[in-house]
Formats: structure tokens, C-alpha cells, sequence
């Protein structure tokens, strides 16, 4: 069985959440996505697919995600790339393949380029990196940036209840990390699972960032029918296979 949730407590006082399940081989790291935590769709088949296969498995909440302490205001793609390096260094023993999702992509690539003799493959689903720049304030009217440029902050509607933060920060931070502006330095096997109908993340974003990643070793599976969060049974079924054939 997992652990209970646990906490990895950071010098400045931060506190991770995660889920451990131990196992062998190669272990496998969940990054999840902006707004997410460890206990959607994804990462619980995941568990439950480690449970089956006797993998090693870890999730975790980032800074301001989740269980984990932290307030959303303050959170940034440093913090939260911070966090997963905490994790994979601190919780994971050995070669590890990271899954990351939607923005989990973009910490996992960081990641990767960090610390790539604990990385062995790459999985990644809807991929967003560089989604602050180039899939948010790109796409936003004149008025958004004035006003998160002036007042700091803008809240954006959500149709999924309070409206959702977005601050300056999170913007300058955001291009201090970018990783689509040339080569992306990773050797070992990466696959991509993108949906077609993806409404956040276009489907060409994830054939831009192939181009970019120096593996020769890529492929990647495109479902017509597929949106943004590729949490149906077909999907996991093909994320599961996926994990096994590496």
C-alpha cells in the first residue's frame, strides 16, 4: 500500500506534500500541472499502476498546490521547479522517469536539464512549457497586461469557480525559465501524449518542442478526439502502455 501523505519540509519553511509507494526498476515521478494536485485522474492511475506493477512511485503538491503550504500569490515556475527538484532529489533513489503534465512538462524539462544523470526518460502529456509567455501573455488583449503590469495582478474568470490569480511575478519569473528559445539538451527517450481538441495547449506547441529537444529517441501519439486533460480510459490505457514500453 502508499504511505499516507507526507510533507518535505524546505528551509524556508515551505512544506511539500507527497505520496510514496515503494518498488523496483526505475522509479517513476508525477509533475503535475498549473492548479493541479496529486490526487487527479492521472497520478491516481499511475498509483495504481505502480501498485500492480511493483513500481516505485511518487507524487507531490507544488508550493501553493494541494496540501502543500504556500500562498498562490507567491507562486512562481522557480518555486515550483524548486519543489520537484526537492523531490527527486531528496524522495527518489536511481534512474527516474519523469511524467509531467501540462505545466508538470515544462518543470519535468527542467528538471531533466538539471540533474540528467538521474533522469532516464521523459512523458509528457499536453507539454507547456513556456505557457506563461507563449500561451498566456502572448494571447492576451492590450488592456490583461496593462493591468498586470500597473496593478500587479489580474483576475482572470474561471468557469470552474473563483477567478484565478495572475501576477507579475509569475510572468517575470516565467521568462527567466524558458526553455523554448533554442536547444533543449536531453538524450534519452521522451514521448509525448497530445490531444488534438486541446483547447489550452495547441497540438503544434508539442511538435515545436521535438524540433527542439536534441533526443532522437522522441515519439509522439496524437488522439483527434483528445482535450487538455487526456484523463479518459483510452488515455490512461495509453499512458500506462506507454510507462510499460519504456
Amino acid at each position: 500500500m502508499a504511505a499516507p501523505v507526507a510533507w518535505l519540509d524546505r528551509p524556508d519553511g515551505h512544506r511539500i506534500s507527497y505520496l510514496k509507494r515503494e518498488g523496483d526498476g526505475d522509479g517513476v515521478m508525477w509533475l503535475g500541472g498549473f492548479r493541479s494536485d496529486m490526487t487527479g485522474i492521472k497520478a491516481s492511475a499511475l498509483d495504481a499502476w505502480a501498485a500492480a506493477s511493483g513500481r516505485a512511485f511518487v507524487r507531490f503538491d507544488y508550493f501553493a498546490h494541494g496540501q502543500s503550504s504556500g500562498e498562490w500569490r507567491e507562486g512562481t515556475l522557480s518555486r515550483w521547479s524548486a519543489d520537484a527538484l526537492a523531490v527527486l532529489d531528496e524522495l527518489t533513489e536511481g534512474p527516474q522517469i519523469l511524467v509531467g503534465s501540462s505545466m508538470g512538462a515544462w518543470s519535468s524539462l527542467l528538471a531533466a536539464l538539471k540533474r540528467p544523470e538521474r533522469v532516464k526518460a521523459l512523458v509528457l502529456i499536453a507539454p507547456a512549457p513556456d505557457f506563461t509567455e507563449r500561451l498566456m501573455w502572448d494571447g492576451f488583449p492590450l488592456h490583461v497586461r496593462q493591468e498586470i503590469e500597473n496593478h500587479g495582478e489580474w483576475a482572470q474568470p474561471s468557469q470552474y469557480g473563483e477567478p484565478l490569480v495572475l501576477t507579475r511575478t509569475l510572468f517575470e519569473d516565467g521568462r527567466r525559465n524558458l526553455v523554448m528559445n533554442g536547444p533543449i539538451r536531453f538524450d534519452g527517450p521522451v514521448r509525448i501524449l497530445q490531444g488534438w481538441r486541446d483547447p489550452d495547449v495547441p497540438w503544434s506547441h508539442a511538435v515545436e518542442l521535438i524540433d527542439l529537444i536534441t533526443s532522437t529517441d522522441i515519439e509522439l501519439h496524437l488522439t483527434k478526439s483528445g482535450d487538455h486533460r487526456l484523463s479518459e480510459p483510452d488515455d490512461l490505457a495509453r499512458l500506462t502502455a506507454t510507462l510499460d514500453a519504456l
